[in-house]
């Protein structure tokens, strides 16, 4: 019986961003595109993935769907951010993007994008750009992050991004310059949009799926203060959801490393904070503080969507010690009957439907917890310091390595979770610098058995044994000098 663990592409892929569509009997993922150890967001053209609806461990490549080079804006912003498909009235499939310059340099500059494509996973060609009636380019509010839906014939386009300047009476000069450099607005239009030329937006389309139709409204506060938006004001990766008959705005917060979600009875008003969805630390999951974070945080983007009768929530991680590199997860959902959505934690077995058979060989990487106890939140970079992360390297014959890297004492390495059936040796394959031991451990973190390490300039193996049964948490804790690179664990 085959598995699927999360992240659920090959660990050589890089999908961030991720909007999940069913079309005909087919799960697509739609996000942006990076590169495995990358210098910057979205270095690579978009691919596609899919998979049957009816088996979530068979994901297969759809290949380069759209080349940032087929854009008339290319070179002078060089990379697609985060892009959303949608099946337009005419059977086409639209797909909606921004583009950007390194470091995101100039992304809320330009229009948003509008390639077309008969199939949803072919041969995109550019069609033009979200425009005005009188065929300017519609540039009203921050175009950024574009989502996009078929609302039963009515095609509804969100997008927006927020920053903190909350209070326009507060608005000083150092925020009305910080705001016209970074979103290519003059002082009027700062100045002269009620509220804020930032947030959450949504404009509707005529049948061409590029000329505005009806004008964009702010649909959630741009002021949060005093409202239930206060603790987690949006900030960007709109993405919109109808479940029955209420619309779920799923975004990104300013705490950057959750997916939120408001709900309303209407596409563009009334919207009520609901809750957090996931957090790529696990940070808000039974009450965890930001400095408890089990993994580094940063960026996150996603949605959610229905398979067969069950939900799931779609994000991405982070690693390479950096932004730049982040991978498409997922983990199954409740939607409960009051409409809330309970916040889940991060796993290894997100779309398997139960937990991981704890026999065979599994890529070390797949780990969902990995922290030193003080991991960083990234913030457009790449950290220098050291701490423990997923990476790669390209070993002395060639082949491409991915691997955990500066695993140091004291650093926690964590996979949810594993079907036990009695006695169980654990081997684990590492090279290291110093000497210590790794602590095998389930979720109550009484100790099972250790691994003994040694240094090994080589990839080594070490091993213990327990017995354990049912599913459980695995969690291995290093003590010791050096650092210790892990890359496989393998139950036998």
């Amino acid at each position: 019986m085959k598995q699927v663990y999360s992240p659920f592409l090959p660990l050589s892929e890089y999908i961030p961003d991720g909007e999940p569509h069913i079309f005909g009997d087919r799960v697509y993922l739609f996000g942006s595109h990076d590169k495995e150890g990358g210098e910057t967001f979205c270095m690579l053209d978009y691919t596609v993935w899919s998979a049957p609806v009816s088996d979530l461990t068979d994901w297969r490549c759809e290949g380069v769907i759209y080349r940032a080079s087929q854009d008339p804006g290319y070179p002078d912003r060089k990379y697609m951010y985060a892009p959303d498909v949608v099946q337009g009235n005419d059977g086409k499939f639209y797909l909606y993007y921004c583009m950007s310059g390194d470091f995101g340099v100039g992304g809320y500059h330009g229009p948003i994008s509008v390639a077309v494509c008969d199939t949803p996973a072919g041969k995109y060609q550019y069609l033009g750009f979200v425009r005005d009636p009188d065929g300017s380019p519609m540039q009203k509010y921050i175009c950024f992050d574009p989502a996009v839906m078929n609302d039963n014939g009515t095609i509804r386009l969100y997008y927006g991004t927020q920053y903190d300047f909350e209070e326009r009476d507060d608005l000083g000069e150092t925020e009305i310059r910080s705001e016209m450099e970074m979103f290519a607005k003059s002082r009027e239009e700062i100045l002269g949009t009620p509220e804020s030329v930032m947030g959450a937006n949504m404009l509707t389309l005529e049948e061409d799926m590029l000329t505005v139709k009806t004008p964009p409204v702010r649909i959630i506060p741009y002021r949060v203060k005093g409202t239930d938006f206060e603790a987690h004001p949006f900030f960007e990766a709109a993405s919109m959801r109808k479940v029955g008959e209420k619309y779920y705005f799923i975004y990104s917060s300013q705490q950057n490393h959750e997916l939120c979600y408001a709900v309303s009875g209407c596409p563009d008003r009334g919207f009520r904070f609901g809750g957090t969805i996931v957090s790529n630390g696990d940070v808000g999951f039974r009450g965890r503080r930001p400095a408890d974070r089990l993994n580094m945080t940063g960026t996150t983007h996603g949605s959610i969507i229905e398979i067969n009768g069950q939900w799931y929530v779609f994000y991405h991680r982070l690693t390479h010690r950096s932004d730049y590199s982040r991978q498409a997860c997922a983990e199954r959902i409740q939607i409960l009957p009051d409409g809330s959505i309970p916040q889940v934690e991060v796993t290894s077995c997100g779309l398997n439907g139960g937990a991981l058979r704890a026999e065979g060989t599994y890529p070390a990487a797949i780990a969902c917890n990995i922290t030193n106890g003080h991991m960083p939140h990234g913030s457009n970079k790449i950290f220098r310091e050291h701490f423990p992360h997923v990476t790669h390297a390209v070993s002395a014959d060639g082949e491409t390595e991915r691997f955990i890297a500066e695993i140091a004492d004291g650093t926690l390495v964590g996979y949810k979770y594993f079907a036990f059936s009695g006695a169980t040796t654990l081997r684990l394959m590492y090279r290291s610098s110093g000497t210590g031991s790794f602590t095998v451990s389930d979720e109550s973190r009484k100790p099972l058995a250790k691994c003994s390490i040694s240094p090994a300039g080589q990839w080594t193996e070490c091993s213990g044994s327990f017995t354990l049964n049912g599913d459980h948490a695995l969690f291995l804790t290093y003590h010791g000098s050096g650092e210790v690179c892990l890359k496989e664990l393998c139950f036998t």
